[in-house]
């Protein structure tokens, strides 16, 4: 939990970071929500295509209805984001190897901040491709 306490306290910038933690997802939502931050939870298992992995990134972190699930909108509602995010993805790697290139840029868009938008944490749980940074 280390690592993920260090991001919630300023110390570590948010990011997409793959995660090694057996902690049940409602355990995290706790910890995230006592310190201050929104808990959004995406089961990746079922998913494999983009459009079922944007669906379900915008129902975890209640996207207005609006939202029209393609990648600008993700863009767009994360940046609208009230405040602090975290998102634990679990199962994130039946989609990464699915859909690779469109894998790259859906973790791109959740990583892409700016000093004035929200910081965001994408927590990947479970084993998946190299190439994400590992949370510790």
């Amino acid at each position: 939990m280390s690592g993920l306490a260090a991001v919630l306290a300023g110390r570590h910038p948010a990011g997409v970071h793959r995660w090694a933690s057996a902690l049940p997802a409602a355990d995290v939502r706790h910890v995230v929500e006592q310190a201050g931050w929104t808990f959004g939870y995406v089961d990746g298992a079922p998913l494999d295509t983009t459009p079922a992995v944007l669906r379900a990134i915008g129902d975890a972190l209640a996207f207005p209805d609006h939202y029209g699930a393609n990648l600008d909108a993700l863009h767009d509602c994360l940046r609208d984001l009230p405040g602090p995010t975290v998102l634990l993805w679990d199962a994130w790697s039946g989609y990464a190897r699915a859909e690779p290139r469109r894998f790259a840029v859906v973790a791109e868009i959740l990583g892409e901040r700016t000093p004035a938008d929200p910081p965001v944490e994408v927590l990947l749980r479970g084993p998946g491709p190299d190439g994400v940074p590992v949370l510790q």
